[in-house]
């Protein structure tokens, strides 16, 4: 089973026990992070849209660091111009833990609440 989440409007694909590099999450290591689930793929087939709505993605923070330098270098021919940039980008590594249908206990707690506010006015 695998899912298709999203994090800082990229996409990427998790499964149970996979470490995955997102981009800086704020949080320490250690901490829980819940992401958005935007599809699931199962043995009983591909789930997207409203069908994913129950799911939901948790992870471990593992790790915060820095990717590798990636080196710009601009250069002019002929003109003497010659600009040379470095950059890291930080990353959040994750671990996954699980990816599992929402409880209905919690769901059907959440459609309940605006009924009884409704019924009240």
């Amino acid at each position: 089973m695998y899912a298709i989440v999203e994090n800082g409007s990229k996409q990427y694909k998790a499964e149970v026990g996979q470490v995955i590099k997102f981009e800086k999450l704020s949080g320490n290591v250690g901490d829980k992070v819940e992401l958005p689930v935007i599809m699931v793929s199962d043995e009983k087939g591909i789930k997207v849209g409203k069908e994913v709505a129950g799911f939901k993605f948790v992870g471990e923070i593992v790790e915060q660091g820095k990717d590798k330098k990636v080196v710009v270098f601009k250069y002019k021919a002929k003109k003497n111009e010659r600009k040379k940039q470095g950059h890291r980008q930080p990353f959040t590594a994750v671990k996954v833990l699980e990816i599992s249908k929402k409880t209905a206990a919690k769901a059907n707690k959440t459609e309940e609440a605006p009924a009884e506010s409704a019924e009240a006015k």
